[in-house]
């Protein structure tokens, strides 16, 4: 990890702006690594050259999801370090420490559109939103566990404990990743009944083992980031599989 102080000079001495002005070049494995670690969630396309397929359409791309990093590297040492071989457009993830690559010269078609599809599917955040796109690389992610956060939208404590969710997600990296469900979606509602909740029974906590298919709730009361490190641990540990899962009935609480 890179030492915040020593960030700025990074990008100062080793990362150039693009000939077209669209997005910054990374000249060596060091700027390349500070730039990672610069976010939760950053792309890079590695590129032989501009005129490379893919080049383009990364530019357009980016514009759209301007809330990304995105940057170029064609230096050889962080292509070795990154186990990159040809031109690929790359997500690097601090949620759970994923490199999700797209080898361009394996893609059947290639477009600006298809390349924000790209980023927001993969776009998984140390709290990310839960919606049709996201659940795409929710569920495509190494990491099976989720934290989840049923809350609904608009509510005075929605903005608290989200934040507070996302201090205490990193702790847990690699080993859960922290879901928001906004509970006043429509759309959504299946997944609280697949909990035993409604609307009217938010905020509440739970956890999902897509590995057993396995869930539980946090019981009610203060939703406290004591109590959900506590909960997440008692899950790490083994200790919840024992208890009753979360089912079809709002009672069938730990």
């Amino acid at each position: 990890m890179w030492f915040p102080l020593l960030f700025p000079l990074l990008l100062s001495s080793a990362i150039a702006t693009d000939t077209d002005g669209a997005l910054p070049r990374l000249e060596d494995l060091k700027a390349t690594e500070a730039f990672i670690d610069s976010a939760e969630v950053v792309v890079i396309g590695f590129f032989k050259s501009e005129d490379s397929r893919g080049y383009t359409e990364l530019v357009g791309a980016a514009k759209r999801v301007d809330r990304v990093p995105v940057a170029i590297c064609a230096g050889k040492e962080a292509w070795a370090e990154l186990n990159i071989t040809s031109d690929t457009i790359a997500i690097f993830r601090k949620a759970d420490n994923s490199q999700e690559n797209l080898v361009l010269a394996e893609a059947k078609k290639l477009d600006a559109d298809g390349l924000v599809n790209f980023i927001t599917i993969n776009e998984v955040r140390y709290v990310t939103e839960y919606n049709q796109v996201t659940a795409v690389g929710l569920f495509n992610s190494e990491v099976k566990a989720h934290l989840l956060l049923f809350i609904n939208r608009g509510t005075k404590d929605f903005t608290e404990l989200k934040e507070q969710l996302a201090v205490l997600a990193p702790e847990f990296t690699g080993k859960l990743l922290f879901v928001l469900v906004n509970g006043a979606v429509k759309s959504n509602s299946r997944s609280l009944g697949y909990f035993g909740l409604k609307s009217s029974d938010l905020p509440r906590v739970g956890i999902y083992d897509g590995q057993s298919d396995m869930k539980w709730l946090l019981p009610q009361g203060d939703i406290s980031s004591e109590r959900v490190r506590d909960f997440c641990q008692a899950f790490l540990r083994g200790e919840l599989q024992e208890n009753k899962q979360a089912g079809v009935e709002a009672k069938s609480e730990l």
